[in-house]
């Protein structure tokens, strides 16, 4: 479930931009058909909330600070993902012949945190809990969002209360919305020279044995105050939680060509190995041929993994018949058990048996596997902006790929 964002308040921060973009209390007062005093009280209180001046003020105006620059670059990104909420949601209106009335009930954290955890956990009742709100509160938040939008968010199923069509893809963007207030303060955090703050990173098998655990040592060593979680998934969901914001990046092997709204950065180029135990028959060899190999069980990836396919063309591609394996897993642990104790094979990243090697468990084979090189980088969303304790990361991971090079 997503830990709930900062007491950051959007009807503020709202407030803030438009004051940022104008240049004054005054304008801004204008465009948002409030007092002059009203739109200064929710400066000052975000101010206060943030810890930090955001404006100097002058006679000439109000001119932002470095940490106004900062919340600056969030609030444009929070109202560009409402924006998209707005007008998908003014084209289903004009669809069906209404119009949208104001969408200012947008810019309210807690009922876009209410509808995020819905669609997590489909039960209102957790979300109340969770809220430490009542169970009538969480409906009331709905539905405001609801009758702003003019579309339901939810649908009751057998699973529970699940989102719409519509609701999949604004919720989608509350989350954006979400993540871009928990990076605030982390932002001006670093301005004073500390990283806080949580890094969420979505790990795939070839980067968890040693890359990304080396790359997270160093970076808690100096900058203790962030945590960084782990979700470890199918691309698939790690991907949907890189779109909505609930991940910052993904490691591992890249899929190539690079899907649309994502950008990949490689990192290195891994190659894929036979490996068997230390002392297998084949390990003294100093070459070997597909013959040699057949003699022996297999235990491989499950059938339709990238990995599975690959070898799979690497065997037909030089007119051999693929192994066919004993036993099937995508589970490391299982893998490594059954190759120390017994004379099985099987073909892998030798990143990712990376301690076993070193300790002399389990060894590379002579045999070759031209073609089967794998990018290994990083996968984030087109256009993020990503918290500084993840950038650290990323500067952490590409120093550990430097010395090992």
């Amino acid at each position: 479930m997503r830990p709930l964002t900062p007491k950051i308040n959007l009807h503020h921060l709202h407030a803030f931009g438009i004051v940022a973009a104008t240049g004054g209390i005054r304008r801004s007062a204008d465009i948002l058909f409030r007092a002059s005093s009203a739109v200064a009280r929710s400066v000052a209180a975000l101010e206060e909330s943030l810890g930090t001046q955001l404006f100097e003020r002058k006679g000439s105006g109000m001119l932002m600070t470095a940490a106004g620059q900062a919340v600056q670059l969030r609030v444009l990104r929070i109202e560009a993902a409402l924006r998209e909420v707005r007008d998908d949601a003014a084209r289903l209106a004009a669809r069906d012949g209404a119009h949208l009335g104001s969408t200012d009930p947008l810019f309210n954290e807690r009922r876009l945190q209410a509808a995020v955890l819905l669609a997590e956990v489909h039960h209102m009742p957790s979300v109340a809990r969770v809220m430490a709100i009542s169970q009538s509160a969480v409906s009331q938040a709905i539905t405001k969002l609801e009758t702003v939008l003019g579309q339901a968010l939810f649908r009751r199923s057998p699973y529970g209360t699940v989102p719409t069509d519509a609701g999949t893809r604004w919720i989608m963007r509350f989350n954006r919305v979400l993540a871009e207030l928990d990076h605030i303060l982390s932002d001006i955090a670093a301005l004073e020279g500390e990283l806080t703050g949580s890094i969420t990173v979505g790990a795939l098998p070839l980067a968890r044995t040693s890359l990304l655990p080396t790359a997270i040592t160093s970076l808690l060593a100096k900058y203790p105050r962030l945590r960084v979680r782990s979700l470890e998934s199918t691309y698939e969901e790690l991907a949907a939680g890189l779109l909505s914001g609930r991940v910052d990046f993904i490691i591992g092997a890249l899929r190539l060509p690079t899907e649309q709204g994502f950008q990949a950065y490689p990192l290195l180029q891994d190659q894929i190995a036979v490996i068997a135990r230390a002392g297998h028959p084949l390990a003294s060899s100093s070459t070997l041929d597909f013959d040699a190999l057949e003699r022996y069980p297999w235990v491989l990836s499950r059938a339709g993994t990238p990995l599975r396919i690959a070898l799979e063309a690497f065997f037909r591609e030089r007119g051999r018949q693929a192994p066919q394996p004993a036993v099937e897993t995508g589970d490391l642990a299982l893998l490594r058990g059954l190759l120390v104790s017994s004379d099985m094979l099987t073909v892998l990243s030798a990143h990712q048996l990376h301690y076993e090697i070193a300790t002399g468990q389990l060894g590379v084979l002579p045999f070759p596997m031209f073609g089967l090189e794998r990018p290994i980088g990083v996968i984030t969303r087109a256009g993020a902006y990503l918290s500084p304790g993840a950038d650290a990361l990323l500067a952490e991971l590409n120093g550990v790929i430097r010395t090992r090079q």
